[in-house]
Protein backbone atom coordinates (compact mmCIF):
# COMPACT_ATOMS: atom_id res chain seq x y z
CA UNK A 1 0.00 0.00 0.00
CA UNK A 2 1.12 3.39 -0.54
CA UNK A 3 0.33 6.55 1.72
CA UNK A 4 -1.87 9.44 0.91
CA UNK A 5 -1.40 12.68 2.45
CA UNK A 6 -2.39 15.52 2.93
CA UNK A 7 -0.35 18.48 1.67
CA UNK A 8 -0.43 19.85 4.73
CA UNK A 9 0.96 16.58 5.96
CA UNK A 10 3.59 16.22 3.56
CA UNK A 11 5.22 19.76 4.76
CA UNK A 12 5.50 18.51 8.20
CA UNK A 13 7.02 15.10 6.51
CA UNK A 14 10.11 17.56 5.10
CA UNK A 15 10.25 19.14 8.76
CA UNK A 16 10.59 15.57 10.01
CA UNK A 17 13.59 15.13 6.98
CA UNK A 18 15.29 18.05 8.41
CA UNK A 19 15.69 16.67 11.84
CA UNK A 20 16.70 13.39 10.97
CA UNK A 21 19.82 15.33 8.28
CA UNK A 22 17.95 15.67 5.53
CA UNK A 23 18.21 19.61 4.83
CA UNK A 24 15.22 21.14 2.93
CA UNK A 25 18.11 21.86 0.25
CA UNK A 26 19.35 18.89 -0.12
CA UNK A 27 15.26 17.82 -0.74
CA UNK A 28 14.92 20.46 -3.53
CA UNK A 29 18.49 19.33 -5.18
CA UNK A 30 17.04 15.42 -4.69
CA UNK A 31 13.42 16.97 -5.96
CA UNK A 32 15.11 18.02 -8.73
CA UNK A 33 17.53 15.05 -9.72
CA UNK A 34 13.88 13.20 -9.44
CA UNK A 35 12.15 15.22 -12.37
CA UNK A 36 15.41 14.97 -14.44
CA UNK A 37 15.62 11.37 -13.97
CA UNK A 38 12.23 11.31 -15.13
CA UNK A 39 12.72 13.48 -18.22
CA UNK A 40 15.96 11.19 -19.49
CA UNK A 41 13.52 7.79 -19.31
CA UNK A 42 11.65 9.47 -22.11
CA UNK A 43 13.09 7.94 -25.45
CA UNK A 44 14.21 10.36 -28.22
CA UNK A 45 15.11 13.39 -26.10
CA UNK A 46 16.89 16.00 -26.70
CA UNK A 47 15.82 19.06 -26.35
CA UNK A 48 13.93 20.37 -23.11
CA UNK A 49 12.03 23.76 -22.24
CA UNK A 50 12.07 23.95 -18.34
CA UNK A 51 9.17 26.64 -16.94
CA UNK A 52 9.68 27.61 -13.66
CA UNK A 53 7.74 29.68 -10.86
CA UNK A 54 8.79 32.01 -8.01
CA UNK A 55 8.94 29.54 -5.66
CA UNK A 56 10.41 26.23 -4.41
CA UNK A 57 8.50 24.21 -7.24
CA UNK A 58 10.46 26.35 -9.19
CA UNK A 59 13.45 25.54 -7.57
CA UNK A 60 13.19 22.03 -8.12
CA UNK A 61 13.09 23.04 -12.32
CA UNK A 62 16.52 25.01 -11.68
CA UNK A 63 18.12 21.83 -10.25
CA UNK A 64 16.98 19.39 -13.37
CA UNK A 65 18.36 22.23 -15.73
CA UNK A 66 21.51 21.98 -14.60
CA UNK A 67 21.44 18.49 -14.19
CA UNK A 68 19.99 17.75 -17.89
CA UNK A 69 22.83 20.20 -18.93
CA UNK A 70 25.31 18.25 -17.39
CA UNK A 71 23.78 14.98 -19.10
CA UNK A 72 24.34 16.79 -22.79
CA UNK A 73 20.31 17.56 -22.75
CA UNK A 74 20.20 20.78 -24.93
CA UNK A 75 18.18 22.67 -22.12
CA UNK A 76 16.27 26.11 -21.96
CA UNK A 77 14.80 27.43 -18.75
CA UNK A 78 11.82 29.94 -19.01
CA UNK A 79 11.45 32.21 -15.67
CA UNK A 80 9.33 35.03 -14.99
CA UNK A 81 12.12 36.88 -13.08
CA UNK A 82 15.86 37.00 -13.32
CA UNK A 83 17.66 34.49 -11.23
CA UNK A 84 19.17 37.08 -8.85
CA UNK A 85 15.52 38.68 -8.60
CA UNK A 86 14.06 34.98 -6.94
CA UNK A 87 13.16 35.77 -3.37
CA UNK A 88 13.02 32.09 -2.08
CA UNK A 89 16.30 31.49 -0.57
CA UNK A 90 16.53 28.04 -1.34
CA UNK A 91 15.42 28.02 -5.22
CA UNK A 92 17.84 31.80 -5.29
CA UNK A 93 20.50 29.50 -4.49
CA UNK A 94 19.95 26.70 -7.58
CA UNK A 95 18.93 29.56 -9.89
CA UNK A 96 21.89 31.43 -9.19
CA UNK A 97 23.83 28.34 -9.71
CA UNK A 98 21.80 27.18 -12.77
CA UNK A 99 22.75 30.74 -13.98
CA UNK A 100 26.72 29.73 -13.94
CA UNK A 101 26.72 26.67 -14.99
CA UNK A 102 25.76 28.99 -18.36
CA UNK A 103 22.33 27.26 -18.94
CA UNK A 104 20.43 29.38 -21.47
CA UNK A 105 17.27 31.41 -19.45
CA UNK A 106 14.97 33.02 -21.18
CA UNK A 107 13.16 35.86 -18.91
CA UNK A 108 9.37 36.29 -19.65
CA UNK A 109 9.78 35.77 -23.31
CA UNK A 110 6.85 37.01 -25.52
CA UNK A 111 4.62 34.57 -26.61
CA UNK A 112 5.56 34.16 -30.16
CA UNK A 113 9.00 33.07 -28.53
CA UNK A 114 7.31 30.35 -26.92
CA UNK A 115 5.72 29.16 -29.03
CA UNK A 116 9.13 28.84 -31.55
CA UNK A 117 10.66 27.39 -28.78
CA UNK A 118 8.52 24.56 -28.27
CA UNK A 119 8.36 23.44 -32.15
CA UNK A 120 12.26 22.69 -31.78
CA UNK A 121 11.39 21.13 -28.02
CA UNK A 122 11.04 17.49 -27.52
CA UNK A 123 9.68 17.75 -24.08
CA UNK A 124 8.16 20.30 -21.41
CA UNK A 125 9.30 19.83 -17.99
CA UNK A 126 6.49 21.88 -15.99
CA UNK A 127 8.15 23.36 -12.47
CA UNK A 128 5.26 26.74 -12.42
CA UNK A 129 3.10 26.03 -9.14
CA UNK A 130 3.61 23.47 -6.49
CA UNK A 131 1.52 21.61 -3.90
CA UNK A 132 0.76 25.41 -2.43
CA UNK A 133 -1.40 26.39 -5.12
CA UNK A 134 -4.70 27.57 -4.98
CA UNK A 135 -6.77 30.34 -7.17
CA UNK A 136 -6.17 30.54 -10.68
CA UNK A 137 -3.20 31.16 -12.55
CA UNK A 138 -2.19 34.82 -13.45
CA UNK A 139 0.02 36.22 -15.81
CA UNK A 140 2.62 35.45 -16.86
CA UNK A 141 1.73 31.60 -15.94
CA UNK A 142 -1.85 31.33 -17.70
CA UNK A 143 0.04 32.31 -20.98
CA UNK A 144 2.75 29.49 -20.45
CA UNK A 145 -0.17 27.00 -19.49
CA UNK A 146 -1.71 27.49 -22.75
CA UNK A 147 1.54 27.34 -24.58
CA UNK A 148 2.16 24.20 -22.85
CA UNK A 149 -1.37 22.71 -23.79
CA UNK A 150 -0.97 23.79 -27.28
CA UNK A 151 1.84 22.36 -27.66
CA UNK A 152 2.37 18.64 -29.40
CA UNK A 153 5.00 18.00 -26.46
CA UNK A 154 5.24 14.74 -23.92
CA UNK A 155 5.46 17.25 -20.55
CA UNK A 156 6.57 16.11 -16.94
CA UNK A 157 5.53 17.97 -14.44
CA UNK A 158 7.23 18.31 -11.06
CA UNK A 159 5.15 17.57 -7.82
CA UNK A 160 1.44 18.94 -9.28
CA UNK A 161 0.45 19.89 -13.11
CA UNK A 162 0.59 23.47 -12.65
CA UNK A 163 -2.80 25.47 -11.99
CA UNK A 164 -4.51 22.07 -10.56
CA UNK A 165 -4.99 21.74 -6.31
CA UNK A 166 -2.82 18.72 -5.44
CA UNK A 167 -5.35 18.43 -1.92
CA UNK A 168 -8.80 18.37 -3.87
CA UNK A 169 -7.99 17.76 -7.29
CA UNK A 170 -10.41 21.15 -8.77
CA UNK A 171 -8.47 22.53 -11.59
CA UNK A 172 -8.06 25.91 -12.75
CA UNK A 173 -9.31 26.99 -16.26
CA UNK A 174 -5.82 27.08 -17.37
CA UNK A 175 -4.15 23.89 -15.97
CA UNK A 176 -1.27 22.46 -17.28
CA UNK A 177 -2.07 18.42 -18.64
CA UNK A 178 1.03 16.31 -17.89
CA UNK A 179 1.84 12.98 -19.91
CA UNK A 180 3.55 12.20 -16.22
CA UNK A 181 4.01 13.88 -12.47
CA UNK A 182 6.57 13.27 -10.46
CA UNK A 183 5.13 13.31 -7.00
CA UNK A 184 7.68 14.37 -4.07
CA UNK A 185 7.78 11.83 -0.69
CA UNK A 186 4.37 10.92 -1.09
CA UNK A 187 0.96 11.10 -3.05
CA UNK A 188 -1.60 13.92 -2.28
CA UNK A 189 -5.75 13.09 -2.56
CA UNK A 190 -6.29 15.79 -5.69
CA UNK A 191 -3.99 13.83 -8.25
CA UNK A 192 -5.97 10.96 -7.79
CA UNK A 193 -9.35 12.13 -8.23
CA UNK A 194 -11.66 14.64 -10.28
CA UNK A 195 -9.71 16.76 -12.44
CA UNK A 196 -6.71 15.61 -11.12
CA UNK A 197 -6.96 11.78 -12.92
CA UNK A 198 -7.19 13.78 -16.56
CA UNK A 199 -4.51 16.15 -15.63
CA UNK A 200 -1.30 14.06 -14.16
CA UNK A 201 -1.08 11.27 -16.45
CA UNK A 202 1.34 8.83 -14.97
CA UNK A 203 1.72 9.02 -11.37
CA UNK A 204 6.08 8.71 -10.03
CA UNK A 205 6.53 9.00 -6.17
CA UNK A 206 9.86 10.18 -5.53
CA UNK A 207 10.72 9.36 -1.65
CA UNK A 208 13.42 11.06 -1.65
CA UNK A 209 14.67 9.85 1.10
CA UNK A 210 14.62 6.33 2.76
CA UNK A 211 13.29 7.55 5.74
CA UNK A 212 9.83 8.59 3.97
CA UNK A 213 8.11 6.09 4.35
CA UNK A 214 8.43 5.78 8.08
CA UNK A 215 7.60 9.19 8.50
CA UNK A 216 4.87 9.13 5.88
CA UNK A 217 3.06 6.78 7.91
CA UNK A 218 4.05 8.48 11.19
CA UNK A 219 1.84 11.48 9.58
CA UNK A 220 -1.22 9.50 9.54
CA UNK A 221 -2.03 9.43 5.82
CA UNK A 222 -5.64 10.57 4.85
CA UNK A 223 -5.88 7.45 3.12
CA UNK A 224 -3.98 4.26 1.62
CA UNK A 225 -3.67 3.35 -1.75
CA UNK A 226 -3.70 -0.40 -2.51
CA UNK A 227 -1.29 -2.49 -4.82
CA UNK A 228 -3.12 -5.40 -6.25
CA UNK A 229 -0.83 -8.10 -4.16
CA UNK A 230 -2.69 -6.41 -0.74
CA UNK A 231 -5.33 -8.42 -1.73
CA UNK A 232 -3.90 -11.54 -1.40
CA UNK A 233 -4.96 -11.16 2.61
CA UNK A 234 -8.81 -11.50 2.29
CA UNK A 235 -8.71 -13.74 -1.38
CA UNK A 236 -10.49 -16.79 -0.81
CA UNK A 237 -8.72 -19.63 -2.03
CA UNK A 238 -9.52 -21.57 -4.87
CA UNK A 239 -11.36 -25.09 -4.38
CA UNK A 240 -12.83 -27.87 -6.22
CA UNK A 241 -14.07 -29.10 -2.71
CA UNK A 242 -17.52 -26.16 -3.47
CA UNK A 243 -21.09 -26.76 -4.32
CA UNK A 244 -23.64 -23.79 -5.18
CA UNK A 245 -23.76 -23.47 -1.31
CA UNK A 246 -20.32 -22.95 -0.02
CA UNK A 247 -19.89 -20.65 -1.93
CA UNK A 248 -22.29 -18.35 -0.61
CA UNK A 249 -25.86 -17.18 -1.22
CA UNK A 250 -26.95 -13.57 -1.49
CA UNK A 251 -30.35 -12.36 -1.66
CA UNK A 252 -31.17 -9.41 -3.81
CA UNK A 253 -33.86 -6.83 -2.19
CA UNK A 254 -35.22 -4.02 -4.28
CA UNK A 255 -37.27 -3.06 -7.18
CA UNK A 256 -40.30 -1.17 -8.19
CA UNK A 257 -42.95 -1.10 -11.15
CA UNK A 258 -41.24 2.61 -11.97
CA UNK A 259 -37.46 0.46 -11.32
CA UNK A 260 -36.95 -2.48 -12.56
CA UNK A 261 -33.67 -3.11 -14.42
CA UNK A 262 -31.78 -2.17 -11.00
CA UNK A 263 -32.49 -5.14 -8.84
CA UNK A 264 -31.30 -7.41 -11.95
CA UNK A 265 -28.08 -5.75 -12.32
CA UNK A 266 -27.24 -6.47 -8.58
CA UNK A 267 -28.61 -10.03 -9.11
CA UNK A 268 -26.68 -10.53 -12.19
CA UNK A 269 -23.54 -8.85 -11.22
CA UNK A 270 -23.78 -11.38 -7.45
CA UNK A 271 -24.04 -14.27 -10.23
CA UNK A 272 -20.79 -13.04 -12.25
CA UNK A 273 -19.26 -12.59 -8.81
CA UNK A 274 -19.30 -16.22 -8.18
CA UNK A 275 -22.07 -16.13 -5.49
CA UNK A 276 -23.35 -20.32 -5.67
CA UNK A 277 -26.78 -19.12 -4.68
CA UNK A 278 -28.53 -15.90 -5.86
CA UNK A 279 -32.46 -15.14 -4.88
CA UNK A 280 -33.80 -11.80 -5.87
CA UNK A 281 -36.68 -10.40 -4.01
CA UNK A 282 -38.56 -7.66 -5.51
CA UNK A 283 -42.82 -6.46 -5.48
CA UNK A 284 -45.19 -9.32 -6.81
CA UNK A 285 -46.27 -7.29 -9.84
CA UNK A 286 -42.81 -7.11 -11.29
CA UNK A 287 -41.83 -11.11 -10.80
CA UNK A 288 -42.65 -12.30 -14.39
CA UNK A 289 -40.89 -9.54 -15.78
CA UNK A 290 -37.48 -9.59 -13.95
CA UNK A 291 -37.91 -13.60 -14.22
CA UNK A 292 -37.56 -12.89 -17.68
CA UNK A 293 -34.40 -11.40 -17.37
CA UNK A 294 -32.14 -13.78 -15.43
CA UNK A 295 -32.88 -17.39 -16.07
CA UNK A 296 -31.04 -19.21 -13.88
CA UNK A 297 -31.74 -16.71 -10.74
CA UNK A 298 -34.88 -17.33 -8.81
CA UNK A 299 -37.18 -14.26 -8.14
CA UNK A 300 -39.80 -14.26 -5.01
CA UNK A 301 -42.60 -11.60 -5.17
CA UNK A 302 -43.26 -9.81 -2.29
CA UNK A 303 -46.45 -7.66 -0.98
CA UNK A 304 -46.61 -4.53 -2.30
CA UNK A 305 -47.90 -1.38 -1.92
CA UNK A 306 -50.40 0.10 -5.18
CA UNK A 307 -49.92 3.78 -4.37
CA UNK A 308 -46.44 3.67 -4.85
CA UNK A 309 -45.36 0.19 -6.94
CA UNK A 310 -42.67 -0.54 -4.18
CA UNK A 311 -42.68 -2.57 -1.21
CA UNK A 312 -45.71 -2.83 1.18
CA UNK A 313 -44.65 -2.57 5.22
CA UNK A 314 -46.32 -6.12 4.88
CA UNK A 315 -42.76 -7.46 3.15
CA UNK A 316 -41.24 -6.55 6.17
CA UNK A 317 -41.49 -9.99 8.48
CA UNK A 318 -41.00 -12.08 5.17
CA UNK A 319 -38.30 -10.07 3.83
CA UNK A 320 -36.27 -10.45 7.26
CA UNK A 321 -36.82 -14.28 7.58
CA UNK A 322 -35.47 -15.20 3.65
CA UNK A 323 -32.55 -12.50 4.86
CA UNK A 324 -31.97 -14.61 7.88
CA UNK A 325 -30.99 -17.66 5.67
CA UNK A 326 -28.75 -16.01 2.95
CA UNK A 327 -24.73 -15.20 3.14
CA UNK A 328 -25.30 -11.72 2.14
CA UNK A 329 -28.11 -9.59 1.29
CA UNK A 330 -27.48 -6.74 -0.66
CA UNK A 331 -30.94 -3.68 -0.41
CA UNK A 332 -31.93 -1.12 -2.34
CA UNK A 333 -31.60 -0.92 -6.07
CA UNK A 334 -34.97 0.97 -7.29
CA UNK A 335 -36.62 0.53 -4.15
CA UNK A 336 -38.30 4.36 -4.07
CA UNK A 337 -38.26 5.71 -0.40
CA UNK A 338 -41.45 5.23 1.36
CA UNK A 339 -42.53 4.66 4.79
CA UNK A 340 -42.92 1.17 3.72
CA UNK A 341 -39.61 0.79 2.66
CA UNK A 342 -38.09 2.60 5.59
CA UNK A 343 -39.85 0.11 7.21
CA UNK A 344 -38.60 -3.06 5.48
CA UNK A 345 -34.75 -1.23 5.88
CA UNK A 346 -34.58 -1.20 9.16
CA UNK A 347 -36.15 -5.08 9.66
CA UNK A 348 -33.33 -5.70 7.70
CA UNK A 349 -30.85 -3.99 9.45
CA UNK A 350 -31.61 -6.03 12.76
CA UNK A 351 -30.54 -9.17 10.79
CA UNK A 352 -27.61 -10.96 12.03
CA UNK A 353 -26.20 -11.34 8.08
CA UNK A 354 -23.43 -9.48 5.92
CA UNK A 355 -25.67 -6.31 4.84
CA UNK A 356 -24.79 -4.01 1.65
CA UNK A 357 -26.83 -0.72 1.53
CA UNK A 358 -27.37 0.81 -1.91
CA UNK A 359 -28.96 3.71 -3.42
CA UNK A 360 -32.45 4.03 -2.41
CA UNK A 361 -31.15 2.04 0.88
CA UNK A 362 -29.45 4.73 1.78
CA UNK A 363 -31.85 7.26 1.14
CA UNK A 364 -34.33 5.59 3.69
CA UNK A 365 -31.87 6.04 6.21
CA UNK A 366 -31.16 9.49 5.37
CA UNK A 367 -35.16 10.02 5.90
CA UNK A 368 -34.74 8.04 8.80
CA UNK A 369 -32.39 10.29 10.49
CA UNK A 370 -33.85 13.17 9.29
CA UNK A 371 -29.75 13.33 7.03
CA UNK A 372 -27.54 12.83 10.14
CA UNK A 373 -27.19 9.43 10.04
CA UNK A 374 -23.85 10.25 12.28
CA UNK A 375 -26.12 11.49 15.12
CA UNK A 376 -27.78 7.88 15.20
CA UNK A 377 -25.28 5.28 15.46
CA UNK A 378 -27.42 3.31 17.16
CA UNK A 379 -29.34 2.48 13.90
CA UNK A 380 -26.09 1.00 11.68
CA UNK A 381 -24.38 -1.04 15.15
CA UNK A 382 -24.51 -4.78 14.50
CA UNK A 383 -21.98 -7.47 14.92
CA UNK A 384 -22.38 -8.54 10.87
CA UNK A 385 -20.61 -6.61 8.34
CA UNK A 386 -22.66 -3.21 7.07
CA UNK A 387 -21.15 -1.22 3.71
CA UNK A 388 -22.76 1.52 2.68
CA UNK A 389 -22.38 2.18 -0.85
CA UNK A 390 -23.01 5.91 -1.44
CA UNK A 391 -21.63 8.22 -4.29
CA UNK A 392 -21.36 12.15 -3.14
CA UNK A 393 -24.72 13.36 -3.34
CA UNK A 394 -26.29 10.07 -1.14
CA UNK A 395 -23.42 10.79 1.05
CA UNK A 396 -24.11 14.41 1.49
CA UNK A 397 -27.88 13.54 2.54
CA UNK A 398 -26.62 11.02 5.00
CA UNK A 399 -24.90 13.64 7.15
CA UNK A 400 -26.65 16.88 6.52
CA UNK A 401 -25.00 18.30 3.51
CA UNK A 402 -27.86 17.45 1.33
CA UNK A 403 -27.10 20.99 -0.11
CA UNK A 404 -23.67 20.96 -0.71
CA UNK A 405 -22.50 17.22 -0.76
CA UNK A 406 -18.83 16.13 -1.02
CA UNK A 407 -16.95 18.12 -4.03
CA UNK A 408 -13.65 16.24 -3.76
CA UNK A 409 -11.83 13.13 -2.50
CA UNK A 410 -10.69 14.43 0.94
CA UNK A 411 -14.38 15.93 1.84
CA UNK A 412 -15.64 12.36 1.17
CA UNK A 413 -13.46 11.16 3.20
CA UNK A 414 -14.30 13.77 6.29
CA UNK A 415 -18.06 12.83 5.55
CA UNK A 416 -17.81 8.93 5.47
CA UNK A 417 -15.49 9.27 8.41
CA UNK A 418 -18.57 10.87 10.53
CA UNK A 419 -20.45 7.50 10.16
CA UNK A 420 -18.56 5.39 10.99
CA UNK A 421 -16.50 7.09 13.81
CA UNK A 422 -19.90 7.93 15.05
CA UNK A 423 -20.51 4.19 14.99
CA UNK A 424 -17.26 3.19 16.28
CA UNK A 425 -16.83 -0.25 15.31
CA UNK A 426 -15.22 -2.33 13.02
CA UNK A 427 -18.00 -4.10 10.81
CA UNK A 428 -18.78 -0.72 9.25
CA UNK A 429 -17.35 0.44 6.04
CA UNK A 430 -18.42 3.30 3.97
CA UNK A 431 -18.04 3.16 0.07
CA UNK A 432 -17.75 6.65 -1.20
CA UNK A 433 -18.12 6.17 -4.64
CA UNK A 434 -16.60 8.84 -7.15
CA UNK A 435 -13.77 9.43 -9.57
CA UNK A 436 -11.74 7.92 -6.65
CA UNK A 437 -13.82 5.71 -4.24
CA UNK A 438 -12.50 5.13 -1.04
CA UNK A 439 -13.65 2.42 1.41
CA UNK A 440 -13.57 4.10 4.71
CA UNK A 441 -13.54 2.10 8.10
CA UNK A 442 -13.00 2.99 11.71
CA UNK A 443 -9.04 2.76 11.28
CA UNK A 444 -8.53 2.83 7.53
CA UNK A 445 -9.43 4.21 4.20
CA UNK A 446 -8.56 2.67 1.06
CA UNK A 447 -8.20 3.77 -2.69
CA UNK A 448 -9.01 0.78 -4.66
CA UNK A 449 -7.53 1.78 -8.34
CA UNK A 450 -10.40 3.80 -10.14
CA UNK A 451 -12.24 1.82 -13.30
CA UNK A 452 -12.38 3.97 -16.62
CA UNK A 453 -14.69 7.06 -17.24
CA UNK A 454 -17.09 4.20 -19.37
CA UNK A 455 -18.76 3.32 -14.95
CA UNK A 456 -20.48 6.97 -15.35
CA UNK A 457 -23.72 5.22 -16.72
CA UNK A 458 -26.57 4.09 -15.16
CA UNK A 459 -26.90 1.60 -13.48
CA UNK A 460 -23.05 1.12 -12.80
CA UNK A 461 -23.62 1.53 -8.69
CA UNK A 462 -26.00 -1.25 -9.04
CA UNK A 463 -23.59 -3.99 -10.59
CA UNK A 464 -20.77 -2.69 -7.55
CA UNK A 465 -23.32 -3.41 -4.80
CA UNK A 466 -24.19 -7.23 -6.21
CA UNK A 467 -20.31 -7.78 -6.65
CA UNK A 468 -20.00 -6.44 -2.76
CA UNK A 469 -22.62 -8.54 -1.66
CA UNK A 470 -20.57 -11.66 -3.37
CA UNK A 471 -17.72 -10.81 -1.86
CA UNK A 472 -19.33 -10.59 1.38
CA UNK A 473 -21.18 -13.60 0.80
CA UNK A 474 -17.59 -15.71 -0.48
CA UNK A 475 -15.66 -14.72 2.56
CA UNK A 476 -18.43 -14.90 4.95
CA UNK A 477 -16.55 -16.64 8.33
CA UNK A 478 -13.30 -16.37 6.60
CA UNK A 479 -12.35 -12.39 6.79
CA UNK A 480 -12.24 -10.56 10.38
CA UNK A 481 -13.99 -6.98 10.32
CA UNK A 482 -10.72 -5.70 10.21
CA UNK A 483 -10.29 -6.66 7.01
CA UNK A 484 -13.70 -5.30 5.88
CA UNK A 485 -12.13 -2.02 4.11
CA UNK A 486 -10.16 -4.30 1.59
CA UNK A 487 -12.63 -7.20 1.08
CA UNK A 488 -15.01 -3.77 0.00
CA UNK A 489 -11.60 -2.48 -2.23
CA UNK A 490 -11.05 -5.79 -3.91
CA UNK A 491 -14.98 -5.38 -5.11
CA UNK A 492 -14.38 -2.06 -6.48
CA UNK A 493 -11.43 -3.04 -8.29
CA UNK A 494 -13.41 -5.86 -10.02
CA UNK A 495 -15.94 -3.15 -11.06
CA UNK A 496 -12.91 -1.27 -12.39
CA UNK A 497 -11.34 -4.44 -14.00
CA UNK A 498 -14.86 -5.50 -15.54
CA UNK A 499 -15.49 -1.98 -17.20
CA UNK A 500 -12.07 -2.16 -18.84
CA UNK A 501 -12.79 -5.23 -20.30
CA UNK A 502 -16.22 -4.26 -21.27
CA UNK A 503 -14.75 -1.17 -23.02
CA UNK A 504 -12.46 -3.13 -25.51
CA UNK A 505 -15.98 -4.89 -26.75
CA UNK A 506 -17.74 -1.47 -26.71
CA UNK A 507 -15.73 1.77 -26.43
CA UNK A 508 -15.10 4.14 -24.04
CA UNK A 509 -18.36 5.81 -24.25
CA UNK A 510 -20.53 2.30 -25.60
CA UNK A 511 -20.60 0.39 -22.04
CA UNK A 512 -23.64 -0.28 -20.32
CA UNK A 513 -23.95 -1.27 -16.80
CA UNK A 514 -25.17 -5.16 -17.99
CA UNK A 515 -21.74 -5.10 -19.78
CA UNK A 516 -20.06 -4.61 -16.86
CA UNK A 517 -21.92 -7.16 -14.84
CA UNK A 518 -21.32 -9.57 -17.76
CA UNK A 519 -17.18 -8.90 -17.40
CA UNK A 520 -16.83 -9.56 -13.69
CA UNK A 521 -15.56 -13.24 -14.11
CA UNK A 522 -13.08 -12.35 -16.10
CA UNK A 523 -11.99 -9.09 -13.85
CA UNK A 524 -11.65 -11.71 -10.74
CA UNK A 525 -9.55 -13.88 -12.63
CA UNK A 526 -7.50 -11.05 -13.73
CA UNK A 527 -7.23 -9.69 -10.45
CA UNK A 528 -6.18 -13.20 -8.80
CA UNK A 529 -3.24 -14.07 -11.16
CA UNK A 530 -2.02 -10.50 -10.98
CA UNK A 531 -1.83 -10.67 -7.12
CA UNK A 532 -0.20 -13.94 -7.25
CA UNK A 533 2.89 -13.39 -9.29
Amino acid sequence: MQPVLNVEDVRHVEQELTKVGVSLSELMRRAGAAAAQEVMSLPDVSSVVIFVGFGNNGGDGWVAAERLQERGYHVTVISPIEPSQVKSDLAHVVAVSTERANVPILVAPPRERLEELLVEADVVLDAILGTGFHGTPEAPFDVWISCINEADLRVVAVDVPSGLSAQTGHASASTVIADVTVTMLALKPGLLADEGRDMCGDLVVAPLAEQTEQLAIEADPVAWRNDVEDYLDVMVPPSAAVDKYTRGSVLVVGGSTRYIGAPVLAARAAARAGAGYVTLAVPQPIVQVVQGHVAEIPVVGFPYDPSTGSFAADAREALAELAEKSSAVVAGPGMLVNASTMSVITGLLQCDVPLVLDADALNCIARLTSGRLDGFPELIRRTNPLVLTPHRGELGRLVGMADNPPDSLTRALEASRRIVWAEGGSEVCVVAKGTATACVGVDIALLPKPGPAALATAGSGDVLSGIMGATLARSAGMVENENLPLLCSLACEIHGYAATIATRDFGTRGVMAGDVADAVGLAMDMIEEQASM
